[in-house]
């Protein structure tokens, strides 16, 4: 698994883990609150002294389009006024790589990207760290419709079934794709 010097994985984390290696997801989303923006890996700047550092992955396209496609069906992320919680991220079209924003060690958008097929973005679903309950109901309806475009997208890329020549599929094969330097394998 994933491990990092002097930090100990907790069991429900270790579980999780083990769960994301055993199923072939190919998407997921991590929810967050304190902002509203949706950011995409890599999370931890390539260069771990550096703050605020722009750190793609070689999806970098892809990790956009996704992002894009949450904070566009957001009605408060894809509002343009800067004067508003999560408005200093509105020149960015609400999205950001989450290194460039501030690096941390640890994220889940990480591990998915590096370690399974499944491409992550954090949403950041509200400006509250910890909303009351009586804002709960508020922050479901602002993020359903964004949510469900989001999963839509599970749609797009490359999708299929690899075979051998008796139609029989090959379990762990590699897909390279010529131009992006990170391989998915195919599931059971």
């Amino acid at each position: 698994f994933f491990s990092f010097p002097g930090f100990q994985v907790a069991p429900e984390t270790k579980a999780v883990m083990k769960w994301l290696r055993s199923i072939p997801f190919v998407l997921s989303a991590s929810l967050h609150g304190g902002e509203l923006v949706v950011t995409y890996p890599y999370d931890y700047s390539r260069h771990p002294m550096e703050e605020k550092m722009f750190s793609p992955t070689p999806d970098e396209k892809v990790f956009k389009m996704l992002a894009k496609a949450y904070a566009d069906a957001h009605p408060v992320i894809s509002d343009r006024s800067e004067l508003r919680c999560g408005g200093n991220f509105v020149k960015r079209g609400g999205i950001i790589n989450g290194a460039e924003w501030y690096s941390f060690t640890g994220g889940m958008a990480d591990f998915n990207y590096l370690h399974t097929n499944c491409f992550e973005v954090t949403v950041e679903v509200g400006c509250e760290k910890f909303p009351l309950e009586e804002e709960l109901f508020t922050i479901w309806h602002e993020n359903k419709g964004a949510l469900l475009n989001y999963m839509e997208m599970v749609h797009r890329g490359i999708k299929g079934i690899v075979s051998d020549k008796f139609g029989n599929p090959i379990k762990n094969a590699r897909i390279s794709v010529r131009g992006i330097h990170h391989d998915i394998t195919t599931g059971n």
